[in-house]
């Protein structure tokens, strides 16, 4: 499924950048519909990067001309249109070592 073109990747947010300064900042371009940072989920901390959803296309390409390489918290953000979510293979924890302590002899 493709990503709408009105859905924006923002990227190397301050982890001060909150989602109401987000929406303040992007609502120059129109109507924003919906912000969300991305957290790390045992830290709470920002992981830097978050999308913004504008209510059009047209929107979002405005977002992109204005906020691109702006600064925004002392950042110099990145704007771009989302591209969709790739599929991960396999479905576990990664390699490393899976041994019962010791070594084989």
């Amino acid at each position: 499924m493709d990503a709408p073109e009105n859905k924006l990747f923002i990227g190397n947010l301050s982890w001060e950048t909150t989602e109401d300064g987000l929406r303040t900042a992007f609502s120059q371009a129109g109507t924003v519909e919906e912000v969300r940072i991305i957290t790390h989920r045992d830290t709470g901390r920002s992981k830097g990067f978050g999308f913004v959803v504008m209510a059009t296309a047209e929107e979002a390409q405005k977002a992109i001309e204005l906020m691109n390489g702006k600064e925004l918290d002392g950042r110099e953000i990145v704007v771009n249109v989302a591209r969709p979510q790739e599929k991960r293979e396999g479905g576990g924890g990664g390699g490393g070592y899976r041994g019962n302590g010791g070594y084989n002899r």
